[in-house]
């Protein structure tokens, strides 16, 4: 039997065996082309992105066919979907959402906040928080509702049961010059906020005459000098221990908590 036979080429050895392959160039790492298994799975997996995307864009099961609306008090769904102006019949996916928010806030100023949401597979749902009125600026034979940040948001001709309404009385030049109407206004609601319950319920009037002026009508003939909107929760407590002390007093002074006072009983 013949055996290895060995030449040198160039200075370099070649050993040449029968049956075996000869190899003229140093030893190395050989290429390899790539395994029938792992042309199959790449080809899968290409397969299933394209079907995603095609699902996600191109199927009619993932397109907008409806619009729901929530937590609606005043506002009509006709009205804030009209709004909305929610894309029908485009790919669920490529709706812009954040888009249709800033059109709500923008154009429906009683809306206070909205979540736009997908609701698979073929939704929209529009979350809506209204703004609450906590006062009411007298406009003519309408009011303004002011809510409890002092955004004035809406113009009603009704006035909403159980809001009071507000009176800038305010007749001091310097004080104008140093709180705006704004702040003023702001500090109203700050009082409207630190009401006892009741109180609040029987709140007719939020009169400010300056910034630390601020008094109230309540139902039965009754009033309360509040003063500033410092100490709110002190001015609470020393109202209504003064109620239930003297509870036919017609005048109540908490502007000084520690030493309220009463009168008219």
């Amino acid at each position: 039997m013949a055996g290895p036979t060995t030449a040198e080429r160039g200075g370099v050895r070649v050993e040449s065996e029968s049956g075996r392959a000869r190899s003229d160039g140093p030893p190395g790492r050989r290429f390899r082309l790539p395994g029938r298994r792992f042309l199959l799975l790449l080809t899968c997996v290409i397969a299933l992105c394209a079907g995603g995307i095609w699902l996600l864009y191109g199927s009619a099961w993932l397109r907008v066919e409806q619009v729901k609306t929530s937590g609606l008090d005043v506002l009509k769904p006709a009205e804030v979907e009209a709004v909305a102006a929610v894309p029908m019949g485009t790919p669920l996916i490529s709706v812009d959402t954040q888009a249709i928010e800033r059109r709500l806030r923008q154009k429906l100023p009683r809306i206070d906040s909205v979540d736009v949401e997908r609701s698979w597979p073929n939704g929209i749902g529009l979350k809506v928080t209204e703004r609450k009125p906590a006062l009411l600026l007298e406009k003519g034979a309408k009011f303004i509702e002011v809510d409890a940040k002092g955004v004035r948001f809406a113009t009603v001709e009704k006035a909403p049961k159980g809001v009071p309404l507000l009176e800038l009385a305010v007749d001091q030049p310097p004080d104008v010059r140093r709180f705006t109407a704004t702040r003023l206004m702001s500090e109203a609601v700050r009082v409207r906020d630190d009401l006892p319950g009741k109180v609040a319920e029987d709140t007719r009037v939020v009169k400010v005459r300056s910034y630390d002026s601020v008094s109230l009508e309540l139902s039965g003939g009754r009033t309360v000098m509040w003063g500033s909107g410092e100490d709110g929760g002190a001015k609470a407590r020393a109202l209504t221990a003064l109620m239930k002390a003297v509870p036919k007093a017609t005048h109540f002074d908490v502007s000084a908590p520690t030493a309220p006072s009463v009168s008219g009983s």
